[in-house]
């Protein structure tokens, strides 16, 4: 039997999320554009689907637009809300740091090499944690965003956000939160005053396969008096913001995956943390040159990343799948790459030992994990030098 341990690279859809959206695939299949009863019917699930988005993440039903997925997301916030600022007040410096989801890098790349915008890359600590004085010191009058993840994907780290949007607020800088791997895992708004909720930043980025919507579903949700410069045109669906007709069916399978990993959120972080825990200690006592990665209490429940010392990482995975355990060796959108993580050398781990990493993401239904101990642990002893 396949054990799969690999749901922050994706998950699976769930059965409920199926039936929620089959019906707009099949019978209520409308364009929510069109000016008739069917495509006001699907008009209507859709609105709907946007309430329940903005209610989650503490926003306003009008800052919510339906995208393909982070990527996509990441690309609009960056590039739609740094272009308006150029456009509107000449400001042409953004500011990130430099263990970033390469949607948000590549981003920042190209607003310097077509827009001619400076970027300002933070540096990160041993654990992946930037610093929000460092924030504060690298915003200045010209800064359009500061762009950055909630929770890295590979590590598992999890970010000061509360402290980097008062101080991103304080300097009038929009912020921008990738909040793709914490979906369903960290709260994704706080409780401002008369328990009204308040947004992890002014956009903030998700994506539905995170969650157990499909592929090609995502939200980017902005506040409506930060300027958007829409990356795609044409019908102006999406209040002008996003061009091109909505999948009705991908924006209800999201909000209602979100609906079910918000309600089971604290009873599932618990658990899995629990999960996680007993396998970190059992992996750094029973594999030879194991070192965990990341921070080693504030980070994602369901992230457990490691080194191995001595031994071959790809050849490592390859064992394990063999032995029915499926893991990764961190981003799935770089898993073709030979470079090392760019994450972990923002860490400080050199080449050779980034290239040993093994990265397990769990899901609420993961099972005990000693049986993969074994399995890593025998795995690593046969391919020890294979990294060398």
């Amino acid at each position: 039997m396949t054990l799969y341990l690999d749901h922050a690279a994706t998950s699976p859809v769930r059965r409920g999320v199926l039936d929620a959206m089959a019906p707009f695939l099949t019978t209520r299949f409308g364009n929510p554009s069109s000016t008739h009863a069917v495509g006001d019917a699907a008009a209507r699930a859709l609105e709907e689907a946007r309430r329940g988005v903005a209610r989650h993440l503490g926003m306003r039903p009008n800052d919510v637009i339906f995208t393909s997925g982070g990527t996509e997301s990441n690309n609009l916030a960056i590039k739609g809300i740094a272009v308006a600022a150029a456009l509107d007040r000449g400001a042409r410096h953004v500011v990130t740091t430099a263990i970033e989801h390469s949607s948000i890098l590549e981003s920042m790349r190209q607003l310097r090499r077509v827009h001619g915008f400076e970027v300002t890359v933070l540096p990160v600590d041993r654990h992946g944690v930037v610093d929000p004085a460092a924030v504060g010191r690298a915003l200045r009058a010209d800064t359009a965003l500061m762009a950055l993840g909630a929770a890295n994907n590979e590590v598992g780290t999890v970010q000061p956000v509360t402290q980097i949007r008062d101080v991103c607020r304080a300097a009038s800088v929009p912020l921008h939160v990738d909040a793709v791997q914490a979906a369903g895992w960290l709260p994704l708004s706080g409780v401002a005053a008369e328990g009204r909720r308040s947004p992890l930043g002014d956009a903030v980025a998700l994506s539905g396969h995170k969650i157990g919507a499909p592929a090609g579903s995502g939200v980017l949700a902005v506040r409506q008096r930060i300027p958007l410069e829409p990356l795609l045109h044409g019908g102006g669906q999406e209040r002008g913001r996003r061009s091109g007709t909505e999948s009705v069916a991908g924006a209800v399978a999201l909000r209602t995956a979100l609906d079910v990993a918000e309600a089971e959120r604290e009873s599932a972080a618990q658990r899995v943390s629990d999960v996680r825990d007993a396998f970190v200690r059992d992996v750094l006592a029973r594999v030879d040159g194991a070192d965990l990665t990341g921070h080693p209490t504030e980070r994602l429940p369901h992230i457990a990343s490691f080194t191995v010392a001595g031994a071959g990482g790809e050849s490592v995975l390859l064992d394990l799948e063999r032995r029915g355990v499926i893991a990764s060796s961190g981003s799935a959108c770089s898993a073709a790459s030979v470079d090392p993580s760019h994450v972990l050398v923002a860490l400080g781990i050199g080449d050779d030992l980034a290239r040993t990493a093994i990265r397990f993401s769990l899901a609420a239904s993961t099972p005990d994990l000693t049986p993969v101990v074994a399995a890593l642990a025998e795995a690593v002893s046969a391919h020890v030098g294979a990294g060398r």
